[in-house]
């Protein structure tokens, strides 16, 4: 089912594949930010109980939603690297990580600046946002545990345990509004059957949504380029590329 798979686990045909399709993630998602974002805090009407306050969410949700997208994608690259021994898949996650961290900070901090408005604070130990910061630790650990091995070889099966073993935090980002009494507001555009929000708020909120992952798609590809060429340096395809240019 998944032959046509089995050639991109090679180093070289990973590079080649992020060669690609950097390209087009990039100026894909730079169109769909633009449009997004143009739309969202210019043209969409105010909210009539948050006022202007609530346009940063067309930054804050997207990525939110996209710190916990990154994260539960290097678990599906963990438990592949323990069962099938990819190392691309490790690299994977160490390639992935950077960019997820730059995701919760960028929720936690927009979060943070709704919140000083709308609650009064900047900050406070609610359940959805504790969570999302515990989420930013697991990122750092994964990183510092990958740091802490000479052998990378071993470094990318404790970090693929210790990835797998962080993924339990995923679920309580998004379910603790629901499981515990939280400040922080229900779902909204992912209640597909009756969206919390306007069509005219919504659209742009959609739009910057599917910009912010391709731009998690365009990063990672750069990001894996650079893994591959880091562990691949001595391999004579390398050489030849840097030969070339590319």
């Amino acid at each position: 089912m998944f032959k046509w798979l089995h050639p991109y686990a090679k180093a070289e045909k990973a590079y080649q594949l992020c060669s690609t399709l950097r390209p087009w993630f990039g100026w894909s998602s730079l169109s769909l930010l633009l449009v997004g974002t143009i739309w969202g805090l210019l043209f969409a009407p105010t909210d009539y109980q948050q006022g202007e306050s609530f346009r940063i969410i067309y930054v804050h949700v997207p990525a939110a939603i996209m710190s916990m997208g990154v994260y539960a994608a290097m678990a599906i690259a963990a438990f592949i690297a323990l069962v099938w021994q990819l190392k691309m898949s490790q690299w994977y996650i160490v390639a992935a990580a950077p960019i997820g961290i730059a995701f919760t900070i960028i929720a936690l901090v927009t979060g943070a600046t709704w919140g000083k408005p709308m609650w009064g604070t900047w900050w406070v130990w609610d359940a959805r946002l504790t969570s999302e910061l515990v989420l930013l630790f697991i990122y750092i650990g994964i990183l510092s545990l990958y740091s802490a091995f000479d052998d990378k070889a071993v470094a990318g099966k404790a970090t693929a345990i210790l990835t797998l073993v962080g993924a339990v935090n995923l679920p309580i980002i998004h379910y603790s509004v629901e499981w515990w009494n939280t400040l922080h507001q229900g779902a909204t555009i992912t209640k597909f059957e009756k969206p919390s929000i306007d069509a005219s708020m919504g659209w742009p909120l959609f739009i910057n949504l599917f910009g912010f992952a391709l731009l998690f798609a365009y990063l990672a590809c750069v990001r894996m380029r650079n893994e591959i060429l880091l562990h691949e340096q001595h391999r004579p395809w390398v050489k030849q590329q840097v030969q070339a240019g590319g």
